[in-house]
């Protein structure tokens, strides 16, 4: 049965993800509203919606987070609809409880719903009583001795985490006993500083574990499907650099039974809308659920690239009342697609962020080849804001074809002005491990001395050196200006 759509959205975000909302928007014929700091006035997500609005703050990202400005905006432009995006107020339950409360639709999952599986700690026993696997933990007590005494009992190595966490922060890894002590109390103070919730809970660490993550969209009544999984293993610091879909190397059988746990997750909560539910794979074949993210994924396009489905799209339909697009036995898998973070970040010095202003963007095009970003040429790429600045994803009938066309694409990809990751791209993709398939969520370091940067050639220096003569002008007026009387004569040649 066909639901009415909304006329118009608002996009409680900002950047790459804003322009691919809007994208959709335009194709669906939707009004979009775009939201900026005054500093981002110019940006491209707010050329390209229908209308903008400024928004206020001591920061940019504080006003990003602005609960009241956000909902204001939405009903002075009257849209009917906010799309989150993801990061900033994505997961935030209070978020969408204050959407709907206004009388706008949130698309995404209800607030309790994100309340649930936003905290870890409820979110693993909700799927363990599901029949999902979860790995030997012990929960948070106000006893720190009890604590400590009983993770010590699960066994050596144990990771510290969050309650509340996600993206890598409140985290640590912990293999000896003398170090439990410390290792709490700093993921404790990090999770107080970045989630304003300092409860952290220990669990068994799998060593070199795949990460597995299954994308689900839910329709609110106990209607859940699947769209395959992704591999996200490649990773620093907690975090995604490199996503792929489906995962290399999967038994048939072990990858039904992942999928078939994320849905059965999906199903119990009645989650509506689209969502992801993640997975540690150990080297011995066992899986444990790891979280479940209430929003769309940064890596969300490698899923459409090989389903042809649009997940904005799907979100949209989701949230109108329209149900899931399609039945789990219409689904298939074509081809592979690899999706990578471009980032403005040194990985010779840890992957530290990087600023600076594009100087110069060339970005290469083909069918099997996308480049979701918001940069323009003449950005100022600063320290207010995530460093990553694009994804690029491409497509094959093979993983090993998918791999071969994104190092094309990766070398013919030109941003000038600010350091970024692409050449260490590159590397990982051309590693023969990466090649095999052969991942897991220590790759990154495991082979740290292998993917480091050898010193450039003479030749490199060379191309370099004359790039940078090229870029001043006393240079080029030197070299190609034509000197008086000869400037007189036009196009006159001997």
């Amino acid at each position: 049965m066909k639901h009415p759509l909304f006329s118009k959205i608002l996009i409680a975000n900002r950047g790459e993800i804003a322009c691919r909302v809007i994208r959709t928007l335009d194709a669906m014929g939707i009004g979009s509203v775009a939201i900026h700091h005054p500093v981002e006035a110019q940006a491209r997500h707010v050329r390209m919606a229908g209308e903008a609005v400024a928004i206020h703050g001591e920061t940019p990202v504080a006003a990003h987070l602005d609960i009241v400005q956000i909902i204001a905006a939405a009903k002075a432009t009257g849209a009917t609809a906010i799309h989150p995006g993801y990061g900033f107020l994505s997961e935030n339950a209070g978020f969408a409880r204050a959407v709907v409360e206004a009388g706008l639709t949130f698309i995404g999952p209800d607030a309790e719903t994100i309340a649930l599986m936003g905290d870890k700690i409820s979110a693993r026993d909700f799927a363990a009583a599901h029949g999902a696997p979860v790995a030997p933990s012990v929960m948070p007590t106000d006893d720190l001795a009890d604590f400590m005494a009983r993770a010590q009992g699960i066994g050596f190595p144990l990771l510290i985490k969050a309650a509340a966490g996600g993206g890598g922060k409140g985290m640590s890894i912990v293999r000896h006993a003398d170090e439990l002590t410390e290792a709490a109390s700093r993921a404790s103070s990090e999770a107080l500083r970045y989630f304003k919730d300092g409860r952290v809970y220990a669990e068994t660490f799998v060593e070199s574990p795949r990460h597995i993550e299954v994308q689900v969209l839910g329709d609110g009544e106990g209607g859940a499907i699947h769209l395959f999984e992704r591999e996200c293993s490649v990773q620093r610091r907690f975090q995604k650099i490199i996503e792929e879909a489906e995962a290399p190397n999967l038994p048939p059988a072990l990858r039904e039974e992942i999928c078939d746990a994320a849905v059965r997750i999906t199903r119990a909560a009645r989650y509506r809308n689209a969502g992801t539910v993640e997975f540690i794979l150990g080297a011995d074949g066992r899986f444990f659920f790891l979280e479940m993210n209430t929003r769309l994924q940064v890596e969300h396009p490698v899923t459409e690239m090989i389903t042809g489905l649009d997940l904005v799209r799907a979100q949209i339909e989701i949230a109108a009342g329209s149900g899931l697009p399609l039945r789990q036995e219409a689904l298939r898998a074509n081809g592979h697609s690899i999706e990578c973070r471009i980032c403005a970040e040194n990985p010779e010095r840890d992957f530290l962020p990087e600023t600076g202003t594009v100087a110069l963007l060339n970005v290469p095009a083909a069918p099997w080849l996308r480049f979701e970003s918001a940069l323009t040429e003449g950005q100022r790429i600063t320290a207010d804001f995530d460093p990553m600045l694009a994804k690029l994803v491409t497509h094959g009938s093979s993983r090993t074809e998918s791999v071969d066309r994104m190092i094309a694409a990766l070398r013919d990809l030109t941003i000038l002005g600010v350091t970024t990751n692409i050449d260490y791209l590159i590397r990982v993709l051309d590693h023969p491990e990466f090649r095999a398939g052969r991942l897991h969520t220590g790759f990154v370091p495991t082979h740290r001395k292998a993917l480091a940067s050898s010193p450039p050639g003479r030749a490199t220096r060379d191309h370099a050196a004359i790039l940078a003569a090229l870029g001043f002008r006393e240079f080029t007026d030197l070299v190609f200006s034509t000197p008086e009387p000869y400037a007189a004569m036009g196009y006159w040649r001997n």
